[in-house]
C-alpha cells in the first residue's frame, strides 16, 4: 500500500520575508519622498508665480491702498497732507460734473456693449463659413485694428465725423442724408464715439469664432429633425451654447467701457480743442477723475472718484453675475 506525501512549499529566504516595522519604515521613506517632492513643486510653483506677485503688490494692490487712504486727505503732491475725513466723499455727491460724467459714461456703455457684442457675433458666424484657408486670414484683419493705439483712434474720430468735410458725412450725402454735425452736437457725440470704438473689436470677434467651433454639429441635426428653422436653431441653440462667451465678453467689455478715457480726451480735450469745446457730452467719468488729478492736482478727490467708479464696476459686475444664472449654460449644468 503506498502512501501519498504532500509536499511542503519550501521556506521564503530571510531576505524575501516582511515584517510589521520593514512594511511601516518603508511607507514612512515614500511618504517623506512624497513631502519632499511636493515642497519642491510648491517652491518651483512660487518662484514662476513670483513675477506676478510682486507686479500685483507693487503696481496694483499697493496703489490702491495709497489712493484709498489719499481718498481721505487734501493732497496735492505739491504741499504738505492734510486729512479731512469723509469730505472728499461728501463732495462727489454734491459736484453736478460727477453726476454729469457718469451718466455720460452709462449712456456710452449702454449704446456701445451690446452694439460691439451684436457686430462681433455676426462677423464671427460670418468667419464660421469660410474656408480654413481665407478663415486665418480674415481673423488676422479684424484683429490688426485692437493693435492701433486708442490716440489714433481719438484723432480717426475727428477725421471720420467732421460734420462739415468728414467722411461719414461725405458718404451720407452721397445718397442723400444729411449728416449730423458729430463732434459739437450732444446728441451725436457719444454715438459717434460709439462707432469709432467698434474699430477694435476683433478680440471679441475671436473669442466668439472660438466659441462658435465648439459648438456640437448633432445638436443642430437634431434641431433640423425637429423641424426647426435657422433662426430657432440659432436661438435655442447657438446663444445658449455659447452663453458663457456671451457673459465673458459682456463683464470685460462692460468693465473697459465705463474706463473710457484716451479716445474721448484726445478728440475733445486735447491741446487744440481745449479751449474751442464747450460740450459735456464727451465729459466722461475718468476724463473728469484725470482732469482733477493731473489739471487741477486734486489728488486726494481723484482719489475719491476712483474709488467711487470701483465701487460702480463692482455693483454691476455683481448684477450682472446674478443675472447671468438665467441665461448662461455651462455644460454639465443640471438645469
Amino acid at each position: 500500500m503506498t502512501s501519498t506525501v504532500t509536499a511542503r512549499p519550501a521556506p521564503r529566504p530571510a531576505a524575501h520575508r516582511t515584517t510589521p516595522a520593514f512594511d511601516n519604515g518603508r511607507r514612512a521613506r515614500i511618504r517623506r519622498w512624497r513631502a519632499s517632492w511636493r515642497r519642491r513643486e510648491t517652491r518651483a510653483a512660487y518662484l514662476f508665480i513670483l513675477p506676478w506677485i510682486f507686479g500685483f503688490l507693487v503696481l496694483t494692490a499697493g496703489p490702491m491702498v495709497a489712493s484709498f487712504v489719499l481718498s481721505f486727505t487734501d493732497y496735492d503732491a505739491i504741499g504738505s497732507t492734510r486729512s479731512v475725513g469723509f469730505d472728499n466723499y461728501r463732495q462727489v455727491f454734491e459736484d453736478p460734473s460727477v453726476a454729469t460724467s457718469l451718466l455720460n459714461t452709462l449712456v456710452f456703455s449702454a449704446l456701445r456693449v451690446p452694439l460691439l457684442m451684436a457686430i462681433s457675433l455676426a462677423l464671427a458666424m460670418l468667419l464660421l463659413r469660410v474656408g480654413r484657408r481665407s478663415s486665418g486670414f480674415f481673423r488676422t484683419v479684424f484683429y490688426l485694428p485692437v493693435m492701433t493705439p486708442s490716440v489714433a483712434v481719438g484723432i480717426l474720430f475727428l477725421l471720420l465725423f467732421n460734420g462739415n468735410v468728414g467722411v461719414i458725412n461725405e458718404a451720407l450725402g452721397v445718397v442723400g442724408i444729411p449728416g449730423p454735425n458729430w463732434t459739437t452736437d450732444s446728441a451725436w457725440v457719444k454715438p459717434g464715439l460709439v462707432l469709432t470704438t467698434l474699430w477694435a473689436l476683433g478680440s471679441t470677434v475671436v473669442i466668439y469664432l472660438a466659441a462658435l467651433k465648439n459648438v456640437p454639429r448633432e445638436l443642430y441635426e437634431a434641431a433640423e429633425l425637429d423641424g426647426a428653422g435657422r433662426w430657432q436653431a440659432f436661438t435655442h441653440v447657438t446663444l445658449p451654447q455659447i452663453s458663457g462667451a456671451l457673459f465673458f465678453t459682456l463683464i470685460v467689455n462692460t468693465i473697459y467701457s465705463l474706463q473710457t478715457f484716451t479716445e474721448a480726451y484726445t478728440a475733445f480735450y486735447g491741446t487744440a480743442n481745449t479751449q474751442t469745446y464747450q460740450n459735456d457730452a464727451a465729459l466722461f467719468y475718468v476724463v473728469y477723475l484725470f482732469q482733477q488729478a493731473f489739471q487741477y492736482l486734486h489728488l486726494g478727490y481723484a482719489s475719491a472718484l476712483s474709488w467711487l467708479l470701483f465701487a460702480v464696476i463692482v455693483v454691476i459686475t455683481l448684477v450682472q453675475a446674478r443675472l447671468s444664472k438665467r441665461f448662461v449654460y455651462y455644460e454639465g449644468d443640471a438645469r
